[in-house]
């Protein structure tokens, strides 16, 4: 098939499109944390929208090599998510969009570039959506750590872990100052499942 024609190009613009969104709407989140004095949220999703930046080169990546020199504005029509960036909501919406993408979005785009044979570039959806799926993993943990005041708190004993100094030790809750280097708790590494 032509790769000019197919609706895999179109689905890598539309993919492209959507991880530059997501890493800026990361990276507003990672600003709202800081401000809201969750340093270690914030170097989470500082990290999360690195990863989407990488995704959206990926999928740039693969229209620049198939198109061949003639590539240019490629009209594209689809929905994107747009939310705020309070930690109260936009932690869930945010996981809400990871798990969209993980089991429906690029399982398809997947399945159209694999029937159109470009299967290099669903090879490269179906890597991406493994990738969403550990982000919705650990985004709904968060959530829900947020959600019920357990960021910094735990049902059993736990070491916790200063990200700035290092500093460890074991309690069912981490401290509200770093003893060793007086950072604030926003600091302290949270233990998730995924991480």
């Amino acid at each position: 098939m032509d790769f000019n024609k197919s609706t895999t190009k179109t689905n890598l613009a539309r993919a492209f499109t959507g991880e530059c969104l997501d890493g800026a709407r990361y990276q507003f989140i990672a600003k709202q944390a800081t401000k809201d004095g969750f340093s270690y949220v914030a170097d989470l999703f500082k990290t999360l929208a690195k990863n989407e930046m990488a995704h959206a080169r990926v999928f740039y990546d693969h229209l620049i090599k198939n198109c061949k020199g003639e590539l240019s504005n490629i009209d594209i029509c689809a929905g994107y998510p747009f939310h705020d960036y309070e930690l109260e909501t936009s932690i869930k919406e945010s996981a809400g969009a990871e798990l969209s993408e993980s089991k429906n979005i690029y399982p398809a785009f997947a399945k159209v570039a694999r029937d159109e044979g470009f299967a290099e570039i669903a090879d490269s959806f179906e890597l991406v959506a493994m990738v969403e799926e550990c982000h919705f993993k650990q985004l709904s943990e968060i959530d829900e750590m947020y959600q019920n005041d357990m960021l910094y708190q735990s049902k059993e004993e736990i070491k916790w872990k200063c990200s700035n100094c290092g500093h460890e030790h074991t309690s069912k809750n981490a401290w509200k100052t770093c003893p060793l280097c007086s950072y604030p708790q926003g600091y302290v590494m949270l233990n998730l499942q995924d991480n």
